[in-house]
């Protein structure tokens, strides 16, 4: 598909309508292409597809969509790539489409920011069960009916924690003063932990703060993102140990 192509298809299927939610599709199979574009468009989506990371790249930076959806396997720029680029300048919303039997893949995705990922071959419904949830935690606070504007951080519970300070409607986080950027993931696992210090949440707690859909993920999805988490925080102080690993029971957040 040339780009030529993709652009005609992104603009029949957004059809203009000014309030759709756009997915982004990266994948080099025209007929996962297809499949998803019909899919999603079926539930009120505007879709826009790429057969390849290269020829999304640009597109994506310029033009952000709502949600991004990457194969891994692909010509020029695999996804890997793709998304180690993105992460450079943007925390769009991003699954990953991964082979059943390359967990090394699932768990590279998730370390360099994926909020989520899929194994191939993969159910559309839970594809789209999972589009769902990620874009309705991403979403932003809407003004209210008389037209005022969203109500301010210290009304929709600013956590405040030691160096933490998290700002979960403008879903801004800062460490002793420096910004450090989250995907949606990310920051509702942190928020998870960061809510009540000291205790402990179970792996499973912790996927049901970030997948509240009763969707199911595994044990090395949470630990991927916690990885993410402290990688994150020790690159603006070197030495951040607020997350604790306590083996066997889960995590802890520590405001000492």
């Amino acid at each position: 598909m040339t780009q030529t192509d993709q652009d005609d298809a992104a603009v029949k299927a957004e059809g203009g309508a000014e309030n759709q939610r756009v997915i982004a599709l990266v994948d080099d199979d025209r007929n996962i292409l297809t499949t998803l574009s019909i899919a999603l468009q079926a539930e009120g989506y505007a879709t826009r597809v790429y057969s390849d990371g290269e020829a999304a790249l640009a597109a994506l930076q310029s033009n952000p969509p709502d949600l991004a959806v990457f194969d891994i396997k692909m010509p020029r720029m695999d996804g890997m790539e793709l998304l180690q680029r993105l992460r450079a300048t943007s925390d769009l919303p991003v699954i990953f489409l991964t082979s059943k039997d390359q967990e090394e893949d699932e768990e590279a995705g998730l370390a360099m920011g994926a909020d989520d990922y899929i194994a191939k071959p993969f159910s559309q419904r839970l594809l789209l069960a999972r589009i769902r949830t990620i874009l309705r935690r991403a979403a932003p606070l809407e003004p209210t009916a008389d037209g005022a504007p969203a109500p301010a951080a210290s009304d929709t519970g600013m956590i405040v924690r030691g160096r933490l300070c998290m700002d979960p409607a403008r879903h801004q986080v800062t460490w002793g003063g420096d910004n450090v950027s989250l995907t949606v993931t990310e920051f509702l696992i942190l928020e998870a932990l960061a809510q009540r210090p000291g205790v402990i949440k179970s792996r499973n707690q912790l996927m049901d703060a970030a997948y509240p859909d009763d969707v199911f993920v595994d044990d090395r999805t949470v630990d991927s993102h916690i990885k993410r988490l402290r990688r994150k925080f020790r690159a603006v102080d070197g030495e951040f140990g607020a997350i604790e690993t306590l083996y066997g029971a889960g995590y802890s957040f520590s405001d000492g």
